[in-house]
């Protein structure tokens, strides 16, 4: 199985540049409505994901997040509950102008048994905050682009190269498009499946619509070692055997609506 893991990554490494070609594109991986082909759009959705998407370091590992709010010179970074899930409570965040800053996970700001968490960093400089969308107006075969910074690069079919020191230079945009909307979620908040690529270390970063706007958060990969149990419903059930191998081959995240909810947002 890790091996299949490992040829389902090489392949991943390949669709790095899909997104720049989307209008032209035609294959099955990235088809979209026709209201989202436009390569200004497609620009524009690219450079909001590199504005708003950071890295979260820490001395276990790294993960991603992306930017949802800012206090004067406070700034609050939704993320994954299992990127930030270590014994320290500091991290380091690297924002798109190459800074680094402290940060730490907001204790006050738990999400029972989501995979959720919050982490805060402060800095005098103006960095862009993510629009939240309305993951509920999603459908199947809509558009939608997974940003995060993946942990391990292909250097040849047999070795690979950990990305840690590699800062912004590790940051991928994928597109893809949502592949399965269950009516009841999974445990830990999961209910948006979709065709996009998302590999180790691109949890806790934005999935966005076609105009640049929040709608979940990445946190599952294609085809989990775990198997079906990983797709265990929140009253217990588990799919039946056919739905299963659909749902294992998409990635899947945590819709904002879930986010929305448990902490009543206001615009």
């Amino acid at each position: 199985m890790f091996s299949y893991r490992l040829r389902i990554f090489t392949i991943s490494l390949l669709l790095t540049g899909l997104l720049f070609s989307l209008a032209k594109d035609t294959h099955e991986h990235i088809s979209i409505k026709p209201a989202a082909i436009s390569e200004n759009l497609n620009r524009e959705v690219s450079e909001i994901a590199r504005l708003v998407t950071v890295r979260i370091l820490s001395d276990s590992g790294s993960g991603s997040g992306v930017i949802i709010g800012r206090n004067g010179e406070n700034y609050r970074v939704l993320t994954n509950n299992h990127v930030v899930a270590g014994n320290t409570q500091n991290y380091t965040v690297l924002t798109a102008d190459g800074q680094t800053h402290i940060a730490k996970r907001l204790s006050s700001s738990q999400f029972s048994r989501l995979d959720l968490a919050l982490v805060e960093f402060t800095s005098r400089e103006s960095y862009r905050v993510v629009e939240i969308g309305n993951s509920h107006k999603l459908a199947v075969g809509d558009a939608v682009f997974g940003a995060g910074f993946p942990n391990w690069h292909w250097i040849d079919a047999k070795a690979i190269e950990n990305t840690r020191n590699w800062g912004l230079k590790a940051f991928r945009l994928t597109a893809g498009k949502v592949g399965m909307l269950p009516e009841k979620s999974f445990v830990e908040g999961y209910q948006l499946g979709y065709t996009n690529d998302i590999t180790e270390g691109m949890s806790g970063g934005p999935v966005l619509d076609s105009r640049g706007r929040l709608v979940g958060v990445n946190g599952r990969l294609k085809y989990p070692l775990a198997g079906i149990e990983v797709f265990t419903f929140v009253d217990g059930s588990v799919p039946s055997e056919g739905v299963f191998r659909e749902m294992e081959a998409l990635s899947w995240g945590i819709p904002i609506e879930i986010f929305k909810e448990w902490v009543n947002w206001r615009k």
